[in-house]
């Protein structure tokens, strides 16, 4: 059952009759105060009510659907810490989690930390930022969002095992005591990350400038009567974005500041916050490190002569003059290292499978490896991440693992014993189950005969029926990597016959750090290229159906999905991107935006001729065209403060423009819905963002011809 191209509504669209000849490009959507932007927004979103309104029984179908498949009361895992065992549960009819613990060895004494959703209460939007328990295990830090502007606050409680003690709320010359034991906002509008130093009673946090960059950490002393926040560290490069972290061992507070392509990292002791910070090595342009600790020495892991990144160890004493630990090597990436008081977890990749390891080197004191041995893959393609693991001793390793066609589990991996025990796996309900599910990998040609990735996975049973109706997904910037991952949304397209591919485009980090490179700056255009080439590949192994293909692109996807239906429009039925950055040239242009000094290193500043020469040739607001373009659905968010709401809004209307000036029988649905309440990763409540998601699928079900419900044409 093919879509069929109908008009969304009936009479003129809001990008005809808000239209400006003033202002062709629509800037005055960006005057958030003007009342108008709120006018054209509301009726944007009134006409995609009306065009889904026949799409209504399918949208709940799918919801309804997820629900069923989907374990709703879920459960953590437990994780011990010296006193407590510390983990979350989500009701079955809940949004939120509640977070709990109980004493080592007793539980049957749980006491709750924080209630997420109490706290959320009739809050359209919360968002946790991070949950830090201080190292007595007396006292909790968290930071919370409840615009979706991701601009946090900082709450702490004395928990009811620990002394009750005063909780400062406010800062600057406001200052007021507590006495009760209750949660008190201390602080307002500061980054997400939290760190508690050692001595049980400072803690550290990030705070923003004015473009809201990450640009100083301060620490605060709270059991200091009337202590105001002091700075530590501050960056004044417009570059740069700052970070905490504590090394497992505990010995060390670490702050890293870092643009896209060069880092430096200053070290505190954990146990002596006051202590001014201690560069490590001062920033090379182009270099990249990270560090961590055991006893005796640091292990740097960077990219110094080395595009691939290499590992170096270094004396405790004297941490800037490093010496080889691990080589570089031409065909594998090294992406992490995690210490631990037996030795090293190094998370590596594998460029010719396009697939990351784990690998275990113990050694006898800082350097000398004892033994050096891969953890083995579940599956393959698949995704690996060492999972919560705080106790700088274990020898017990929990691992997270994943695929296209294993849902998500933890398994915990003995070292002593080489042996492993499956501690949660996530249930699948319903008719589809992952066992009947084939994931393949293909390889597409890209312009310049690299050799591009492609995943596929659909119901077994599909791949001997002849070309599928297909999404195909995209990223492809800032070296992410789409390692594969299970979606239980995702089986109510697989469940109707839709194959779902991914591809590995060059910007990402699939393959390695020089297939980021190959994808940024000057580059760029070589993603967008590889995104229409995984496409042709597609097609050509039999897999597509060359009518039926939609693209989808978050973000910096929709930057993907966009510049490549502006190469190419007739290469898709349908898009949705969602809060997509499409503006690019505009956006880079202002640094008083959001993220864009620090983007400079991704895309180019265009105060630079031939930077703005590159991004002007490929920012898809900067090269529509009189063409006809596929279906597409455009998704923002009010308060996002990484993509502007005004972003999609803008393709909407310049889109819509030039749609009314071709005949109706030419014209495909377009669409834009702006969530009011949320910011750039859409809805926080876990059953809103679900339902969101169904709407979403019910359009690039219509758009691949498999709708229950088909528009009737008005």
């Amino acid at each position: 059952m093919k879509a069929q191209p109908l008009s969304s509504h009936a009479g003129p669209s809001p990008a005809v009759i808000h239209r400006r000849a003033e202002d062709p490009h629509w800037h005055w959507l960006e005057q958030r105060d003007d009342p108008a932007v709120r006018a054209f927004l509301d009726a944007a979103n009134r006409e995609s009510d009306a065009w889904f309104a026949p799409l209504e029984p399918l949208v709940e179908a799918l919801y309804e659907g997820h629900l069923a498949r989907r374990e709703l009361a879920v459960s953590g895992l437990r994780t011990p810490l010296e006193r407590y065992t510390y983990w979350s549960e989500t009701a079955a009819e809940a949004d939120y989690p509640v977070w709990w613990r109980h004493p080592n060895g007793d539980a049957e004494h749980p006491e709750c930390l924080l209630d997420l959703e109490a706290r959320a209460g009739d809050r359209h939007f919360l968002e946790l930022g991070d949950l830090a328990i201080s190292p007595d295990e007396t006292c909790l830090a968290w930071t919370e969002d409840t615009r979706g502007d991701e601009y946090f606050d900082l709450f702490v409680h004395d928990l009811p095992a620990g002394k009750p003690r005063r909780v400062l709320e406010g800062i600057g010359p406001d200052l007021v005591w507590a006495e009760d034991n209750k949660p008190r906002r201390v602080l307002e509008g500061i980054g997400p990350d939290l760190v508690w130093a050692e001595d049980n009673r400072t803690l550290l946090f990030t705070r923003y400038d004015d473009t809201q960059r990450p640009a100083s950490v301060w620490r605060l002393d709270l059991r200091a009567a009337g202590a105001a926040p002091i700075c530590l560290f501050e960056e004044a490069d417009v570059e740069f974005w700052v970070g905490l972290g504590k090394t497992r061992s505990k010995r060390w507070l670490v702050l890293e500041t870092a643009s896209k392509d060069t880092a430096e990292c200053h070290l505190i002791p954990a146990d002596a916050p006051a202590t001014l910070p201690r560069c490590v090595r001062a920033r090379e342009p182009g270099v990249e490190y990270a560090v961590d600790h055991r006893p005796g020495g640091f292990y740097v892991l960077h990219n110094r002569q080395a595009p691939h990144f290499r590992l170096d160890v270094a004396d405790e004493a004297d941490p800037g003059q490093w010496r080889p630990l691990l080589a570089h090597r031409d065909h594998h990436t090294l992406e992490g290292v995690d210490a631990f008081d037996w030795g090293l977890v190094i998370t590596e990749r594998d460029h010719d499978a396009a697939q990351v390891h784990l690998r275990i080197l113990a050694l006898d004191g800082l350097a000398t490896p004892r033994e050096d041995y891969r953890l083995a893959l579940p599956d393959a393609p698949c995704s690996l991440a060492l999972g919560d693991t705080p106790d700088f001793h274990a020898r017990r390793l929990r691992v997270r693992e994943e695929s296209f066609t294993l849902p998500v589990r933890w398994v915990e991996h003995d070292l002593d014993h080489g042996t492993q025990r499956l501690l949660k796996a996530q249930p699948v309900h319903g008719d589809l189950q992952p066992e009947q599910l084939e994931c393949r990998r293909l390889w597409a040609t890209g312009h310049d005969g690299e050799r591009i990735p492609v995943s596929v996975v659909a119901r077994a049973d599909c791949w001997a029926e002849g070309p599928m109706p297909t999404l195909l997904y995209g990223y492809g910037a800032y070296g992410e990597v789409l390692d594969p991952w299970f979606s239980i949304a995702r089986l109510e397209l697989l469940a109707r016959g839709v194959a779902f591919a991914v591809a590995h485009v060059r910007g990402g980090g699939d393959r390695g750090e020089p297939w980021y490179l190959a994808g940024k700056l000057e580059h760029k255009t070589n993603s967008f290229r590889d995104f229409l080439a995984a496409r042709e590949a597609l097609v050509e192994h039999g897999v597509a159906d060359a009518e039926r293909i939609a693209a989808y692109g978050a973000s910096a996807g929709g930057l993907l999905v966009g510049a490549s239906l502006n190469l190419d429009p007739g290469a898709f039925c349908a898009a949705v991107l969602d809060v997509p950055f499409v503006d690019v040239l505009r956006t880079m242009e202002n640094p008083d935006l959001p993220l864009t000094t620090a983007e400079y290193g991704e895309w180019g500043n265009p105060e630079e001729p031939a930077a703005r020469r590159r991004i002007k040739a490929y920012s898809p607001l900067d090269n529509l065209s009189d063409q006809a373009y596929p279906a597409i659905f455009l998704q923002g968010s009010w308060h996002d403060s990484r993509v502007p709401y005004w972003e999609p809004a803008k393709l909407y209307a310049r889109l819509g423009e030039m749609a009314a000036r071709r005949d109706a029988a030419e014209r495909r649905p377009l669409l834009l819905r702006t969530d009011m309440t949320s910011g750039h990763g859409g809805a926080s409540g876990r059953f809103k963002a679900w339902h969101d998601n169904a709407r979403q699928d019910a359009f690039l079900l219509w758009a691949l011809g498999l709708a229950e419900t088909e528009r009737v044409e008005e």
